[in-house]
């Protein structure tokens, strides 16, 4: 039987076991021996990192030719028009790839969102929008390039589920063996 172990990453937080220097990585939260991360987030991510001791499943989750959901909430500066929407849904050039049409919608403040360590940067003059993005793929740093290149940078970004997997009653830096 496969072990699956949901976590959720701070900011800040590198996706790996290994020690960088003084930065914190999953070891100093995650007591499990011999279980890996399907997927990465950035530091300056948040959200749903799902490990697992079966490489196969692993494979399963991370790689997007088996489409797995995950759905994203990002907090973007300023306030995205339906043609910006649609522009990220149908699918963008992002220089060295192109991103396949995913699902984009604004949505209000998350309930029950955590304050995030060191807070955003808040402008009085700018307001921000939270957009959940349902991405069928995960490539470096997509969500950030694809908010940025409609004109409403990332400020902050949690991967809230991958598949039926998802952060709820998780508080940050905590995790839960599931079966």
């Amino acid at each position: 039987m496969s072990r699956i172990v949901l976590f959720n990453k701070p900011y800040g937080v590198l996706s790996q076991f290994t020690s960088s220097g003084d930065r914190p990585t999953l070891k100093d939260f995650l007591p499990q021996t011999g279980v890996y991360a399907a997927g990465r987030l950035d530091s300056d991510s948040e959200g749903l990192l799902v490990l697992t001791d079966d490489g196969r499943l692993q494979q399963r989750i991370a790689d997007p030719r088996h489409k797995q959901p995950k759905i994203y909430w990002a907090q973007v500066e300023g306030n995205p028009d339906p043609v910006a929407l649609e522009l990220m849904s149908s699918g963008l050039d992002l220089g060295d790839f192109r991103s396949q049409p995913c699902r984009v919608r604004q949505i209000p403040e998350p309930e029950g969102l955590w304050p995030r360590n060191p807070p955003i940067r808040v402008r009085k003059a700018i307001p921000t929008t939270w957009l959940e993005m349902e991405l069928r793929e995960g490539k470096n740093r997509q969500v950030r390039r694809m908010t940025a290149k409609v004109g409403f940078p990332t400020l902050r970004l949690i991967r809230w589920a991958i598949g039926s997997w998802s952060l709820a009653g998780l508080a940050p830096g905590s995790w839960i063996e599931v079966a």
